[in-house]
């Protein structure tokens, strides 16, 4: 085997880990949330999905069971395949913290057993260095935002006067990251590419929320930059490593 592939299911957690207290994330279990809702007709759809919720080709990969062993129950609904197909299992992270990048690295092997820098509850919330650099190097009128904030809500809220003043907006929200939205044909698609790309120095991961063409919506089109790299390599450079080895 030559390639192999990690697809992710961001956010989609099947039970609380033992430290959810320290996030406020007492019974977390988005899939057997999920799944609850479905069974009591709270995700029925007039003229579309009813009933309980079916995810038969991830039931035979081995969710609804690695589900069970974890929260201690199955999901609602929940019905148990003829076979197992795939190998399955869950875990607790390693990492610190609770945000992405923290577990898709350590998902490849590298765990981050240290704290990330988070962005104070205040406005502003990012330093004055970091936005002042980011002005002056991508050559931007000021930002708005510089707050914890809700994308959507954020969006909605400064979108039309992003759109005046051809500012970008700036916000963080739980996680450690630095994210700009703007208009993907008022700023531009690339423009807002380019201004993720430019993060040096800014001592945080930028992520980019582009708007729609017709409407003050987020939409799909998102990049996200890790600052710095992992201090060891991943199971990718491992594997490459060895395969090069004589």
């Amino acid at each position: 085997m030559t390639r192999a592939f990690i697809l992710v299911m961001d956010s989609f957690g099947v039970g609380a880990t033992e430290d959810a207290p320290k996030f406020g994330d007492q019974g977390a279990n988005t899939y057997g949330h999920i799944a609850q809702a479905c069974a009591e007709g709270k995700a029925d759809i007039p003229n579309g999905r009813h009933g309980p919720l079916r995810l038969p080709n991830l039931a035979r990969l081995g969710l609804g069971l690695t589900a069970e062993e974890s929260a201690g129950a199955a999901p609602a609904g929940f019905l148990p395949p003829d076979s197992i197909t795939g190998a399955y299992g869950h875990a607790a992270e390693r990492s610190f913290g609770k945000d992405t990048p923290s577990g898709h690295w350590e998902m490849a092997g590298v765990p981050v057993e240290y704290d990330w820098g988070f962005f104070p509850k205040e406005t502003p919330c990012f330093p004055t260095e970091l936005t002042d650099a980011l002005i002056a190097r991508c050559g931007l009128p000021g930002v708005l935002g510089n707050c914890h904030a809700s994308g959507t809500e954020i969006i909605a809220k400064l979108g039309e006067e992003h759109i005046r003043s051809g500012k970008p907006i700036v916000y963080t929200s739980a996680d450690s990251v630095f994210q700009v939205a703007a208009h993907e044909t008022h700023f531009g698609l690339e423009r807002l590419y380019e201004l993720c790309r430019d993060r040096q120095g800014t001592g945080g991961r930028i992520q980019h929320r582009a708007g729609d063409r017709t409407a003050l919506r987020r939409r799909g089109c998102r990049l996200l930059s890790a600052h710095g790299q992992p201090e060891r390599p991943d199971h990718a450079a491992a594997l490459a490593h060895t395969a090069r080895s004589p």
